[in-house]
């Protein structure tokens, strides 16, 4: 059994140039056999006229002779028919006489030129002859020397192509295997964890693409990986964090040493809280897998996005009031939008919580709506720590915190923004975000009234 494919190219196309060569060889014969055949008759017409010529020029005295040395000239036997019916041939070694009929033979000696039929297996011609006052056949017989140089010739041309066209193949099979034998070595160094695939190939053509999209795939690979490496860190510190804070309190409050009251309040405070964090993490990792997944439940209907986010400052009131931070809303009637009203509260749950995390005592923090007819944009600023430029791209991706203290205590899972994201693009909308380091943040939703 052929394994490789260079194998394989070079025999597929040797046995494809063999196949039309023979079938164009057959083909050509079939539909050029009457021209050539035509075209064979008008030469012999041609020679006979030239026989007879030369025979009206030097009244031979020696008939046979003269027609021998005709016949090695032109390569054609002849046949000569006198009105009795006496025939006499001349001939070339390895040519036998073909038959020829004798209606043909009258018709030549009533003195008409006769051509034989394109149906007939010999090609001969016949012409008047008048020889010592008296009108003979003569006949003309396509010579199996020629033919046979013809065939030779033709056989010989398309062994020539075929020996050319197999060089070639050979060259261009290594053309286009080498860069499928580059692709498949890389794929064994990156189904190894290599993703430092580099694979330099100036082509245009569909092995160049292929070649591009492969080095694209190894490029998104690897971020992927460096994704999955960073979330398995970030996961892990997440949850070390709260782990380590539980545990030691929680040996702190088994130790026989006499500890305060207060204190042990204290302790079993940071166990809840940093207990209230794991599963805030745990949840938050869970909503995301679902939203990753396709089996995430969306569904659809129509609600009024004004009265949602009403609710959602209404929920959110114990903890902004207690900062002294004042709710500005802007917010018109009756804005419809057609999506999924639990994912939405969540958005909206998640942007105006971290508005309020991060802005200080005493400051204001506006919410907005502006809709047209196919679109609606919510609008969230605060006059918070900010957001610096170069941070506006990464505070979606997971476990991104603007706070890079996570002691400190507006410090998150950083898991917020990024469920945000998802659920925004599920809805088939955008966000952005503006502002500055120490100035506030500005985040705009984009969302589509109604799903498509």
């Amino acid at each position: 059994m052929i394994k490789t494919l260079y194998v394989r190219i070079i025999l597929t196309f040797l046995g494809i140039i063999v196949f039309s060569l023979i079938c164009s060889f057959f083909i050509g014969l079939y539909v050029f056999q009457k021209q050539i055949s035509y075209e064979g008759q008008n030469e012999m017409i041609t020679v006979g006229r030239e026989i007879i010529h030369r025979y009206d020029d030097a009244k031979p005295t020696d008939m046979d002779e003269f027609l021998n040395s005709m016949v090695k000239i032109s390569a054609h036997p002849i046949h000569m028919y006198h009105p009795s019916g006496e025939h006499s041939f001349y001939g070339l070694p390895d040519s036998p006489a073909v038959t020829i009929t004798p209606g043909a033979v009258r018709q030549v000696l009533q003195g008409k030129v006769y051509r034989s039929s394109t149906e007939d297996d010999d090609t001969f011609i016949g012409m008047p002859f008048m020889l010592k006052g008296e009108w003979r056949a003569m006949f003309l017989q396509y010579s199996a020397e020629n033919e046979h140089l013809v065939n030779r010739l033709v056989l010989f041309v398309l062994l020539l192509v075929l020996v050319l066209g197999s060089v070639c193949i050979v060259v261009a099979a290594r053309y286009l295997v080498e860069p499928i034998k580059a692709l498949t070595n890389a794929t064994r160094r990156l189904a190894k964890g290599d993703f430092e695939v580099d694979l330099r190939m100036n082509r245009v053509d569909e092995i160049g693409e292929l070649t591009q999209s492969y080095v694209e795939m190894a490029g998104e690979l690897k971020q992927l990986e460096q994704m999955r490496q960073d979330f398995v860190s970030n996961v892990s510190h997440e949850i070390q964090t709260p782990l380590t804070s539980i545990s030691g309190f929680a040996r702190a409050l088994q130790s026989n040493d006499l500890i305060a009251e207060e204190e042990r309040k204290d302790y079993l405070d940071i166990i809840i809280a940093e207990s209230g964090r794991l599963s805030r993490l745990s949840d938050n990792l869970l909503k995301l897998a679902s939203l990753d997944s396709e089996h995430h439940p969306f569904t659809a209907v129509p609600f009024r996005l004004d009265e949602q986010i009403r609710t959602i400052v209404v929920t959110c009131e114990p903890q902004w009031s207690a900062r002294s931070i004042i709710i500005d809303l802007e917010l018109p009637e009756a804005v419809h939008i057609t999506g999924d009203e639990d994912q939405l509260k969540q958005v909206w749950m998640n942007l105006l919580s971290n508005s309020i995390k991060f802005t200080p005592e005493g400051g204001k923090i506006s919410i907005r709506i502006d809709h047209s007819a196919a679109e609606v944009a919510v609008t969230i600023s605060d006059n918070g720590i900010g957001i610096s430029p170069e941070e506006w791209g990464a505070v979606f991706q997971r476990f991104y915190t603007v706070d890079k203290s996570r002691n400190g205590s507006n410090s998150g899972n950083g898991l917020g923004l990024a469920i945000v994201s998802k659920i925004v693009s599920l809805h088939q909308g955008s966000i952005e975000v503006d502002g500055a380091a120490g100035v506030g943040t500005t985040i705009i939703v984009r969302l589509p009234v109604r799903q498509t």
